[in-house]
């Protein structure tokens, strides 16, 4: 079972009056192992400060005081990085909404993008089921690896097994973002002289018309299995052919489907009849 910590996360945020200087709350070798969030004398934050203690002692730190933490795009699903975390750092991530990690060959707290300003914000903090291992899941801010790949996974294994050139520059991705991926190729070799005959996808990007006619041909098919009321897999049929076409078309226009996700994200805490109503006319 995972664990949440926003709605804690959220209690925390803009409270950054209430903490002393690290310096003082950690001024002995053994408050060094705990979280150095210290929060001014009063109730609601002392009752506050024992949440925090408590989850963190909740947590299976290993024998030097870390656990794995993971960055996750919350929008993309993308695994970001890899790094450890302490107590301290968790502590950081929490009240900051900046993913923090503990360097273990440096033996510091490290929050990402202090110097390139590529930052993840934290929306959302996970455990897994044995308390082990944390998920930061959040927005990055640019890329998330030193190198400039978007994510630090872009090195696939079977491809390097089969002797693929293109085994180090193929980003780990999902069925939805790899298609993304093959239209946004398409894209590029439209501009150049076509060889043989030419893909579907190439097609519907040189020609407007045709792309805008089978988008409402596709979403009036996908109409049409639930007013006929067929198969279901019909359903999922013409939900991918309804999904293929609008991504083409996004495509045209320089959006990704990260972009869409980020407004869909934003509009859950609001009615969608609030939402409509506040669109420009």
């Amino acid at each position: 079972m995972a664990i949440s910590y926003n709605a804690l996360a959220q209690s925390l945020q803009g409270r950054s009056s209430c903490f002393i200087p690290k310096p003082l709350c950690i001024g002995d070798a053994k408050q060094r192992s705990r979280s150095c969030v210290v929060f001014a004398s009063n109730d609601k934050d002392i009752a506050l400060q024992a949440k925090v203690d408590k989850l963190l002692d909740g947590i299976k730190w290993d024998d030097k005081g870390l656990a794995v933490a993971i960055a996750q795009n919350v929008d993309t699903g993308a695994v970001l990085m890899q790094g450890f975390a302490n107590r301290e750092a968790l502590s950081t991530t929490i009240t900051t909404r900046k993913a923090t990690f503990f360097s273990r060959s440096r033996s510091t707290l490290w929050t990402k993008g202090e110097t390139s300003n590529n930052f993840i914000n934290v929306l959302d903090v996970y455990l897994d089921c044995d308390r082990d291992s944390i998920i930061y899941l959040g927005t990055p801010d640019g890329p998330t690896c030193h190198t400039g790949a978007e994510t630090c996974y872009y090195t696939s294994v079977l491809d390097q097994l089969n002797d693929d050139e293109a085994s180090g520059d193929k980003l780990a991705s999902t069925t939805l973002y790899s298609l993304e991926s093959i239209i946004s190729k398409r894209k590029e070799e439209s501009t150049l002289p076509q060889e043989g005959k030419p893909s579907w996808t190439r097609r519907l990007l040189t020609d407007d018309a045709l792309l805008c006619s089978k988008i409402r041909e596709e979403a009036d098919e996908l109409c049409r299995t639930l007013e006929d009321k067929e198969e279901v897999s019909r359903t999922a049929s013409e939900m991918a052919d309804v999904l293929y076409h609008a991504m083409v078309l996004m495509s045209k226009r320089d959006v990704k489907f990260e972009n869409v996700l980020e407004v869909l994200r934003k509009r859950f805490s609001q009615s969608g009849i609030e939402e409509k109503q506040s669109r420009t006319k």
